[in-house]
């Protein structure tokens, strides 16, 4: 374990400069940095600080999200990561309660904080511990009694961040203020102007909305000077989880590292090709009549090459979101079946090859053995479907996407992009399906974000969707599904419109879910 103590931390940033010397950590990312924070009012202003790295879980869920086990936990409990066999999905750093993995830019594979376990092997310190002027850094055996750790942790008063996610984490906090330990308690500078630099980054200069509901951007201005909006405020509640806590100052962040959100567009634009390729099989299934033999060529042909299409893009789509795309069937060379990139692996190539069987079988005249690969190929749909609600679950880090109706909300979106595919392409069967399925995946967005949230990380990154910097996509989103609605009088159209709304709130709800910073 770790103890850092910020009782004796002086914010020389001697740990973050031992860090990149010790372990040829590149330039714009970090292992370790220390985050300056601004309490109060001249003339009572303070600084505090707080050394960030890897928490070392007993409970890591980036080990669990890694598909290649290139992040994994040894035996004496750190956990380290294989380069040799990272993808660069970066499943580890969305699992990640605590923005410590970063995907290195000259190699391109996920790194992080691993306690120097080399120096550890060899009986030397970190080099952290070994720099810190003022001893503010430990490392030590929790087990040992004996060890000044252990009784630091067992005897005296010290904090984690973030317990609610369940990681046990073992980076424990002496003398730590609560501004720097919540991410939403100290203000963010507005337009990224910190302390000592100007950030560029996608989470710098937002407006942050706290667990109030009010929103809270903050202006340039230090609070330490006593002036500008930030000077009269004198006391503010935060949410943390289930924790409310108050802060007794105003709090601006002065310094910290740009954090980046790990899936972009591609992401977004992957879940809609999905359910696309998925919905397009499903409705393509249960729109024939039986026996499936006798069906039309539409049966035969047109279902299998309309819904494998779309898989084929979902399948680029995933490999080009990859940082080491060359390496892409590591998937399935060293699976770690815990990770649901994994088993959305499985499902999507599974899906592929009954999608190609029955396009072989179409090709033959052979519609009989089409329809029974229906057996196979509809469980696998709905898989290939709904998958992607649990591997956003296991993004630890982003409480938006921890919604039990996900995988319910996913099947609706494949239902409703299956319908209006099929419209688009001229399936007229289908103008009153697009509307019912519009219909519900409406009240299912407005509950999303309607319903009270139980953390102040899930509040905020709704109302990212609804009054922040994905209001545009949302309003969007729900105007053109509103469009689908008149399908029956507008055709293709109308389908069109619903599947392009679609795509708008999947892009405003995978990218809301990364906006809230953690660190």
């Amino acid at each position: 374990a770790k103890v850092i103590d910020q009782t004796r931390c002086i914010g020389c940033h001697a740990c973050s400069t031992a860090c990149k010397s010790e372990n040829d950590v590149p330039l714009s990312v970090h292992r370790t940095y220390v985050k300056n924070v601004d309490i109060g009012v001249f003339p009572t202003a303070r600084r505090a600080f707080q050394v960030t790295r890897c928490n070392q879980c007993e409970n890591p869920p980036c080990v669990t999200a890694c598909p290649t086990s290139a992040m994994f936990q040894r035996k004496d409990g750190i956990v380290d990561f294989d380069k040799d066999w990272c993808i660069g999905c970066q499943a580890c750093i969305a699992a990640c309660p605590y923005d410590a993995i970063f995907i290195n830019p000259e190699d391109h594979t996920a790194e992080k904080c691993n306690l120097c376990a080399h120096r550890l092997e060899v009986g030397l310190e970190p080099a952290c511990v070994v720099v810190c002027p003022t001893q503010a850094i430990l490392v030590g055996d929790m087990n040992d009694p004996a060890s000044k750790v252990a009784r630091i942790i067992n005897q005296e008063v010290v904090a984690v961040r973030r317990p609610e996610k369940d990681t046990r984490p073992k980076l424990f906090y002496k003398g730590a203020d609560q501004a720097t330990l919540d991410p939403l308690a100290a203000r963010r500078p507005k337009g990224g102007i910190f302390m000592w630099s100007e950030q560029a980054g996608r989470l710098e200069g937002k407006t942050i909305t706290s667990g109030t509901g009010t929103s809270r951007t903050s202006t340039s201005t230090s609070t330490s000077t006593g002036t500008g909006a930030d000077a009269d405020s004198s006391s503010s509640t935060y949410s943390s989880g289930n924790v409310r806590t108050t802060s007794s100052a105003a709090a601006i962040l002065s310094y910290d590292v740009p954090h980046n959100r790990p899936w972009d567009w591609r992401v977004s634009a992957y879940t809609w090709t999905k359910s696309i390729a998925s919905g397009a099989y499903l409705c393509g299934v249960f729109a024939t009549s039986a026996p499936f033999w006798e069906s039309s060529a539409k049966w035969r042909l047109g279902v299998p090459v309309l819904a494998g299409f779309f898989l084929v893009l979902t399948g680029l789509l995933l490999i080009g979101d990859l940082k080491q795309p060359t390496r892409f069937y590591y998937l399935f060379l060293r699976p770690q079946w815990k990770s649901w990139l994994v088993r959305g692996g499985v499902l999507i190539s599974a899906f592929g090859v009954v999608l190609a069987a029955h396009f072989a079988a179409g090709l033959l005249g052979n519609g009989e053995v089409a329809a029974w690969l229906a057996w196979l190929g509809v469980p696998l749909a709905f898989g290939t479907a709904v998958y992607t609600a649990y591997l956003f679950a296991q993004a630890k880090a982003r409480d938006l996407w921890q919604n039990p109706m996900l995988p319910s909300h996913f099947a609706i979106q494949a239902l409703l992009a299956g319908a209006a595919i099929w419209r688009i392409v001229g399936d007229r069967d289908w103008d009153s399906f697009v509307p019912l399925f519009s219909a519900i995946h409406l009240a299912m967005v407005f509950s999303e974000v309607s319903m009270t949230h139980g953390t102040a990380h899930a509040r905020v990154a709704a109302r990212e969707i609804t009054h922040g910097e994905f209001k545009p996509y949302f309003l969007a989103a729900m105007s053109l599904s509103i469009v689908g609605l008149a399908t029956p009088w507008l055709g293709a159209i109308g389908a069109l419109c619903a599947l392009l709304g679609l795509l708008a709130w999947e892009h405003a709800h995978v990218q809301a879910g990364q906006s809230v910073p953690l660190a």
